[in-house]
């Protein structure tokens, strides 16, 4: 259970999530609670990176995420690609990281040389308990070390003197932001058409349950529906649809667990615009025979 203390600071997981080499998501559920206790006892709090409280790319959120936690834990089990990425990127701002593994894989040459903590990959009970118990003093004296000495390393000072990459940050409102991300979507999208790719424009997006048009509002109405669209709960994968300059849909898809048509009507009232997919279920691509507008 996680401490209800303003003051309690964020200890960031890097670990897959999906399923890799046998292990499957329930798999990976069970180490980030095993991994998550630990934490606690350690009086942090455990936070994926990918997770925060603001919406915005989630691959922003992660390097910022990187880059801001004081102490990282990262399983390197199954040597997942983008674990072994986000890690690479921790070493490489040289802050207090600790890397554990499962009992099956094997060291990586590049990161052998940095102390790894173990567990069985089956995570047989009495075995668990002794992890996170090693865990869970491994993050303290980490992190205590690396405050207290001004010459602490995690791995860059081993092989001689660098200097580590710092990031920027800089402060704009909630419309600047959502506004920048709507020039991101377009940029992506026209550099889509440039390479000639089949998804375009006009049927980007078409599988999601809702696409309401906001035509050739201004500036400041898209970006308020924008914002309403990542906040409400009931939504998932909001994104920017642009028919043509200054036309642009919102679509997104709506959470299984919530009634697709209560959400419609609600959205179509919160708007006051139609929501353009049909109201039963989602245009399939193979069905697809022209735009959805």
């Amino acid at each position: 259970m996680a401490k209800e203390n303003s003051n309690v600071q964020t200890c960031g997981i890097v670990m897959p999530i999906s399923g890799i080499d046998g292990c499957s998501e329930s798999h990976w559920s069970e180490v980030l609670s095993i991994l998550t206790d630990a934490i606690e006892d350690a009086d942090f709090e455990g936070n994926l990176v990918s997770n925060a409280d603001d919406v915005g790319i989630i691959h922003k959120r992660i390097i910022q995420n990187l880059y801001d936690n004081p102490i990282v834990v990262c399983d390197v089990s199954c040597k997942n690609p983008n674990v072994m990425f986000e890690l690479g990127m921790r070493l490489a701002f040289d802050k207090p990281t600790i890397i554990v593994k499962d009992d099956k894989t094997s060291y990586s040459f590049d990161t052998s040389s940095i102390e790894h903590l173990e567990y069985p990959r089956d995570l047989r009970f009495s075995q668990i308990v002794e992890f996170k118990e090693k865990l869970s003093e491994k993050i303290q004296a980490t992190y205590n070390k690396s405050t207290s000495d001004d010459n602490y390393t995690t791995f860059l000072k081993h092989f001689g003197e660098f200097k580590v990459a710092k990031i920027d940050k800089k402060e704009v409102s909630a419309q600047e932001f959502i506004l920048e991300e709507i020039k991101n979507l377009r940029r992506s999208l026209s550099r889509m058409e440039r390479a000639g790719l089949s998804r375009k424009l006009d049927n980007y997006g078409i599988d999601t349950d809702i696409d309401i048009c906001l035509g050739h509002g201004e500036r400041h109405d898209i970006s308020e529906h924008f914002r309403r669209f990542m906040e409400h709960p009931a939504l998932k994968n909001v994104g920017v649809k642009e028919v043509s300059p200054d036309h642009v849909h919102i679509i997104a898809d709506i959470k299984d667990e919530y009634p697709k048509e209560l959400v419609r009507e609600e959205l179509e009232s919160m708007t006051g615009l139609k929501n353009r997919k049909a109201k039963s279920n989602k245009t399939k691509r193979d069905s697809y025979n022209g735009p959805s507008f």
